[in-house]
């Protein structure tokens, strides 16, 4: 987020708000530290609670710093409420607005305030990926079966990573159980442990896996997309303008967005238009 920031949007100032509980301050502080190291400016950090609905004394507190973007890797409500009241507050009409997974969500995509923001999460190309322990299982045959399902598709962005992570486990357990004479099923936690440290190159939907000595296991890729349509949330899933792995970071193909016309004070219009990557 913060190399997309700098490198692909130019700011020099940042503001970032999270809500207090160790994920999303863990997120807001790796943006703060990394933005800073790149030669950025955080002039503001803080915090609002899980359950406020009046965000006004905070972007205020926010507004007080002037900076060019504003990063709330936070969840729903609370970030419905913020960038449903962001234009009710002086000095944050140019502020471009970011969030992380936790908002990537399509309840809150759908918001029409939310068009122009941007939002760091996992990389949802999935493309032609299939997961080897089960028999056809692309991202489009899961989607459809769970459209038959549930009649809709998932809201969340994490739903081909529960499903890598189900197979991985299931495979985890048949390795590391056994039956007992007495026809007992015995799962050996440990062997569960040592099997997901040792795997490599687990071909999954969400890319090949690799897990650590501490069990975490991934694809080791972040992407940033731009959302510019409400109505099509899909769209701007695909619209990948930033994407970052261990080895660096680089633009990505989608294109840079702005916000949707707001009204502002005296019943006026801001017309937005679209800016190019290819343009920077």
């Amino acid at each position: 987020a913060a190399g997309f920031a700098v490198d692909a949007l130019g700011v020099s100032t940042a503001a970032a708000i999270h809500d207090g509980d160790p994920y999303t301050q863990g997120l807001a502080q790796a943006f703060a530290d990394a933005f800073e190291a790149l030669g950025g400016t955080i002039t503001t950090f803080t915090a609002v609670n899980k359950g406020d609905t009046d965000m006004v004394p905070v972007l205020t507190e926010v507004a007080s710093g002037s900076p060019e973007l504003l990063f709330f890797p936070i969840f729903q409500p609370e970030g419905d409420f913020i960038v449903q009241q962001v234009s009710d507050v002086g000095g944050l009409e140019d502020t471009i607005l970011m969030a992380a997974d936790g908002l990537m969500v399509s309840n809150f995509m759908e918001i029409p305030e939310t068009e122009g923001m941007y939002f760091s999460g996992p990389d949802l190309r999935y493309g032609g990926n299939r997961n080897q322990r089960m028999l056809g299982s692309s991202a489009d045959s899961f989607i459809t079966g769970y459209v038959m399902v549930y009649g809709e598709k998932p809201s969340a962005a994490f739903w081909a990573h529960a499903y890598d992570a189900t197979t991985l486990l299931l495979d985890a357990i048949e390795a590391a159980s056994y039956e007992e004479d007495d026809g007992t099923l015995v799962i050996d936690r440990a062997g569960v442990r040592e099997f997901l440290s040792n795997v490599r190159d687990y071909q999954g939907i969400t890319g090949l896996l690799s897990c650590d000595e501490f069990g975490d296991c991934g694809s080791q890729k972040i992407t940033v997309i731009g959302h510019s349509d409400s109505g099509d949330v899909d769209g701007s899933l695909a619209n990948v303008v930033y994407q970052y792995a261990p080895g660096g970071g680089s633009l990505g193909e989608g294109s840079l967005v702005v916000p949707a016309p707001k009204p502002q004070r005296g019943g006026t219009l801001r017309y937005a238009i679209e800016a190019d990557v290819d343009g920077l």
